[in-house]
Formats: structure tokens, sequence, C-alpha cells
């Protein structure tokens, strides 16, 4: 970080929040960060210990050089293109906190279009399966909709549930976490009323293509094989044996994939299927009845 353009040397400059705040929004807008202004209110808020209003309630306090260096390495990482939930260590989903780093997809808001859908097709006592679940944020978010529900998530890294774990106690959620492939680690017998999963579903070609940010996420979380259908075909085909009479499966999808997905559901028996769009018209999860 240096002196902003135009100003005099100074041995030293004095860093005032707002003055922070505007060098920062101009350097990532260079780098072609999303949201600069945003991102640099969050970061710093993060450096300093505060929530975001306090930025502007003291915005003309000097920084001391602990607090700038902690920001400095903030600005750094993002630049180079670390996501800011990785950054903060935390994402907001349905309002809630959840923990994030390296180890789990980070959680889009487009996936609580998915959770809102589901929560209708979750009676309160019923039994609700998330798999894929990484943070855990369907599952958790479920059972703490749902506080009567039997909730089970699964994921196939040990360390993406490890997140899941650290989630559901610190938000107080009552899920019972299995490690393993779909539906392996569930007992044969569970049926459900509900099962929903954001599996990977990036086809594998595309994954050199995403953006950097996007890149530094789990492979194993985004890479859904040559067609980006390799877990979601074998989710769907296995589903319907594993919900109760007029239960519901929801499944986040690749934009492309808003025939293929669907005509699966059909193939595998289910009764009544439909596309859901999210709020930009996108193609973004199927809903199937048996």
């Amino acid at each position: 970080m240096s002196e902003p353009p135009g100003g005099p040397p100074s041995p030293a400059p004095l860093w005032t929040p707002l003055k922070l705040l505007s060098w920062t929004q101009g350097f990532f807008a260079r780098s072609g960060v999303d949201a600069p202004r945003l991102t640099a209110e969050l970061l710093l808020a993060h450096a300093l210990g505060c929530d975001r209003v306090r930025l502007y309630l003291d915005f003309d306090k000097p920084l001391g050089e602990p607090e700038l260096a902690a920001f400095r390495a903030l600005v750094k990482r993002r630049a180079a293109g670390e996501p800011t939930a990785y950054l903060l260590g935390r994402k907001e989903f349905y309002g809630r906190p959840f923990r994030v780093d390296r180890r789990v997809l980070v959680p889009r808001p487009e996936t609580e279009l998915l959770v809102e859908a589901a929560l209708p097709a979750l009676p309160e006592g019923g039994a609700a399966l998330d798999l894929c679940t990484g943070t855990g944020c369907i599952g958790i978010t479920l059972a703490l909709e749902r506080p009567g529900a039997r909730v089970t998530a699964v994921d196939l890294s040990p360390e993406a549930l490890a997140v899941a774990k650290e989630n559901a106690a610190a938000l107080g959620a009552a899920v019972d976490l299995l490690q393993g492939d779909l539906f392996g680690p569930v007992p044969p017998e569970a049926r459900f009323h509900v099962i929903a999963s954001n599996p990977p579903y990036v086809p594998s070609g595309e994954l050199p293509g995403l953006s950097r940010e996007v890149r530094q996420e789990p492979a194993l979380a985004l890479d859904g094989g040559p067609d980006g259908l390799a877990v979601a075909r074998r989710l769907v085909a296995e589903a319907p044996g594993r919900l109760l009479p007029g239960g519901a499966l929801l499944v986040e999808l690749h934009e492309s994939h808003a025939e293929a997905l669907p005509a699966l559901c059909r193939e595998a028996g289910f009764g009544r299927v439909e596309l859901r769009r999210d709020l930009a018209g996108l193609p973004r999860f199927v809903v199937a009845v048996v």
C-alpha cells in the first residue's frame, strides 16, 4: 500500500478508514475484484475487529501500524484472487454465519432458493437428507428451520465434513453427519421426505475457464465429470427408492443441464419434475417429486 496518487511524500502517512477505503476501492477495481467497495469494507472491518458501520463512525481516526499490516495482508491476498469468504473465514447463508475455508465450497446466495423450495416439503418431525453437504449449509439450515426434523448430511470429503461439524456445533443444529459417497453411508432402510443436494456439476473441460476465485475452491466440489452430470446421474437414479411417497428431490444444476437433468429425473421414475430458475432467470435447480 503506497501513498495516494498526487499527495506529497510523508515519512508517516496518516491512514484513516475513509482514506483506506477510497484507496483500496480503486486498487481492487484495477485488479478486477468484484464489488470493490464492499470488499474493501468487509476486509477493513475484519482487520479492525469491528462491523462496517463502525468504519464510518470512526472514519477519520488514524490506524496504527499493526492494524495497517493486517489490512495490507488481506488486500494482497484478495487482489491475488483468494475469495473474500476465505479471508473472512465465514459466509452468511440464510441469515446465519457459516465457517468457510479452503476445505469447502463457498455457499452461494442462489442455493438459498433451493432451501426455500425444500422447506414446504419437509414437515415437522420429517426426515431430510443433504448430499454433498460441504459447509453443511443446506442440511443445517433445514434442521434449524424445522427443529423437529431428522436431518442427515453426507460428504465424500472428510475435510469438508469437519467444517460441517464445526458449523453444526456453532449454530446449535442437530444434524447426523456421515462421511462417504452419496447414499453409501446412509442406512439402507432410511427414507426421507426431502433429499437436497448441491453436487459437483461443472463439466471438467470448463474448470480452467472458471474465475480465479472459483478455481481456488475444492475441485472435488466442482468437477462433475466430462458432461458435468457424473454425480447427479448416480444421485437421481437412486433417489426414488430413498424417498417416502410424495417425497421431493431437489438438485442444483449447471445452466447447461436445464434439459438433461429434468430428463434424467423423468427416466428415474419421478412423477412431477420442475425446473426452477434463480432471480437472474437462469436455470438453478430441479424439484422432482415421486
